[in-house]
């Protein structure tokens, strides 16, 4: 058989790891890559009998946060502006050093809520390589996203390309902070200056990262967060605005609460995007867990960095050690000239073994609904995007994964590597692949 790839023994003793919390899958047996045939791909027995999540949520101190739900039944004040979300908020603009802090209740929401202050309208920039809320909140909005190639190294806006596609319909550019790394936020701010137009940041995936030294929620007209489950920090479900922009601020606390300017008056139009008072406390236990979430993350990460190392072709996108980071993303570009298998190929055979590893933004928002079929639309050529979406995969990081299974799931990749002509041979064609994965996604995928 080709490959020499050493067995993979995983003894029941060695999976719990203290460090990481409780083992999860609690493996009765153990397991050894000696032939193709013990993948589960083809007829073995899954590796993670409880799947692994890429955004499996971190819960922090669970005795602090029913401390605090006990209390809201108590007060019985379960939303509007309770003293959760009043010090969740306080706590955000402590953390980040921003002026304004408005929580949300969710990301999206968020978004639009700071779109609709900012007075956005006709057309606004954003980048494909990204999750398509950033798409919808815009055309849910009746706002045209015109859609941005990004850099191939940073994953981020192109400032070049974002100049490129400046019209006079453009009133705004969203940069978005992916994998929690920043975009030139220098570079974009300049352009949005010099031609008149807003800018706002979607850093669903940066809080606590920064800039230049400085905290990402400080940039542009104003920067949305998202505390949704599968972030490291979470609210169960939820999300921010923050500025610090005085009168921005005034519009979006009005945006957020109906329009509301006192008891009874009603002074605009708005929507209900307050966040709730269980969700708030669930966000201050995460807030006070985020050194441990993001020490694990960081352990994680550096792990798999030297466990990939030995695998040709698959390559961890860095973190800089000048910044703060969350190391929130595990990302790896699979290069498949050297590797001989694809990227779906690859996720294909993890998600056989219970992991349940990401295709990060595939295939992009320019190629999703409703935008694919927009027939007025004129920026499809976005090929560093393409070749992104076809490369990316996502690996399970976080207090729910440990050391041994981080070393598992880095052999399975460099096993299937190693025995990749074998594994092609397995599949008629790449389109059989390519249906089994859709299948697999619908079955097992997760949001995040």
């Amino acid at each position: 058989m080709p490959g020499t790839s050493a067995p993979l023994s995983l003894a029941p003793q060695e999976l719990a790891d203290p460090a990481h919390g409780e083992d999860r899958n609690r493996w009765a047996m153990t397991k050894q890559l000696t032939c193709l045939h013990e993948l589960a791909l083809f007829g073995g027995r899954p590796l993670f009998p409880e799947p692994l999540h890429v955004g499996r949520p971190n819960l922090g101190d669970k005795e602090r946060l029913l401390e605090r739900i006990n209390d809201i039944f108590e007060r019985l004040w379960f939303t509007n502006n309770g003293q959760y979300v009043q010090e969740f908020e306080k706590r955000i603009r402590e953390c980040i050093g921003a002026k304004y802090c408005f929580a949300i209740c969710n990301g999206t929401a968020a978004l639009e809520i700071a779109v609709r202050a900012l007075g956005l309208t006709g057309e606004v920039i954003v980048p494909s390589f990204t999750f398509i809320a950033t798409a919808h909140a815009l055309r849910w909005l009746g706002i045209e996203p015109i859609f941005c190639d990004v850099d191939s190294e940073t994953h981020n806006l192109n400032p070049s390309e974002v100049e490129r596609l400046i019209s006079p319909r453009t009133t705004g550019i969203i940069g978005v902070h992916l994998w929690g790394r920043a975009c030139d936020v220098d570079a974009l701010c300049h352009i949005a200056d010099r031609n008149g137009l807003r800018i706002l940041f979607d850093s669903a995936h940066a809080f606590g990262c920064t800039y230049r030294g400085r905290m990402i929620g400080n940039f542009g007209d104003a920067e949305i967060f998202s505390f949704h489950a599968t972030k490291f920090v979470n609210s169960f479900e939820g999300g921010a605005v923050v500025t610090n922009n005085d009168d921005l601020a005034k519009e979006i606390e009005l945006t957020r609460n109906f329009g509301f300017a006192d008891y009874d008056q009603v002074v605009r139009l708005g929507i209900n995007g307050k966040m709730t008072e269980i969700c708030a406390a669930m966000g201050l236990t995460s807030l006070e867990g985020m050194d441990e979430v993001v020490a694990a993350n960081m352990r994680n990460y550096e792990l798999y960095g030297k466990e990939i190392e030995s695998a040709p072709g698959l390559t961890l996108i860095p973190y800089t050690s000048l910044e703060r980071c969350n190391y929130q993303y595990v990302v790896v570009r699979v290069d498949e000239r050297q590797t001989n298998l694809s990227r779906d190929v690859l996720v294909r055979i993890l998600h056989a073994e219970g992991v349940l590893a990401r295709r990060y933004f595939t295939p992009g928002c320019h190629r999703m609904e409703p935008y694919a079929s927009d027939a007025t639309a004129n920026n499809r050529n976005l090929p560093v995007t393409d070749r992104l979406c076809n490369e990316i995969l996502v690996l399970p990081t976080g207090l729910a994964i440990n050391k041994k299974s981080i070393q598992a799931i880095c052999q399975i990749l460099r096993f299937a590597l190693e025995n990749a002509e074998s594994i092609l041979g397995k599949f008629r064609d790449s389109s059989e692949a390519d249906r089994a994965l859709s299948q697999d996604g619908r079955r097992l995928g997760e949001l995040g």
